[in-house]
């Protein structure tokens, strides 16, 4: 039932932005520039390296510095990433959303390989649960911000490459923030059910 829904609100929003779902893409997707669509082609290829590294290098770095924190962080990225990623072809196979340059092959440029469904789009979701699980460890701007102009520019990448709509993109930021908020929050809760446990006997 909670899935149906889901779907239906999805078609049922998705039938007024169309327009301007695909009146973007057609500005950002439009010229053909050789070097720059290449460069696109191998950034978004990083999204899962990157995406898989950068929990893992969390994760080492705590173990290195001996930092109980840094270690739990580095757990709580990995488990961010593998739910955003479980939801993402979850939703990729309910859905089953055309991608643009099959819905509109004479407006929109394909310029990746990529597989049949659309929505919401991997790449941005691995970019921006990264980019969130970097930030929630850290907690420095130098940290943040390159973290989450990588993951913008990811999401770009996939428009530019004609592979997703703008409602894609930004369905796999949502998601791959909304995972590593709720992450982040659901420990603060396990904690303190733990510290009044520990009081409570």
């Amino acid at each position: 039932m909670k899935n149906s829904l889901i779907i239906f609100i999805f078609f049922f929003t998705s039938s007024y932005c169309q327009n301007p779902d695909i009146d973007i893409l057609k500005t950002i997707n439009r010229n053909d520039m050789p070097c720059w669509d290449k460069t696109m082609k191998g950034f978004s290829f990083s999204a899962y390296p990157v995406g898989v590294v950068s929990p893992l290098g969390i994760l080492a770095h705590g173990y290195i510095k001996k930092d109980k924190v840094l270690i739990r962080n580095g757990y709580k990225s990995c488990i961010t990433l593998g739910v955003a990623m479980t939801i993402s072809t979850a939703l990729k196979y309910s859905i089953k959303r055309e991608r643009p340059f099959v819905k509109y092959p004479f407006d929109i440029t394909q310029r990746d390989d990529v597989g049949t469904a659309s929505f919401p789009s991997g790449h941005t979701t691995a970019a921006f649960a990264s980019a969130t699980a970097l930030s929630l460890t850290y907690k420095k701007w130098y940290v943040t911000v390159p973290a989450y102009a990588y993951a913008g520019l990811m999401g770009y990448s996939r428009m530019h490459l004609g592979v997703h709509y703008p409602s894609d993109v930004l369905g796999g930021m949502v998601l791959g923030i909304g995972t590593g908020l709720l992450t982040w929050q659901i420990d603060k809760w396990i904690k303190r059910k733990n510290i009044k446990k520990h009081i409570d006997t």
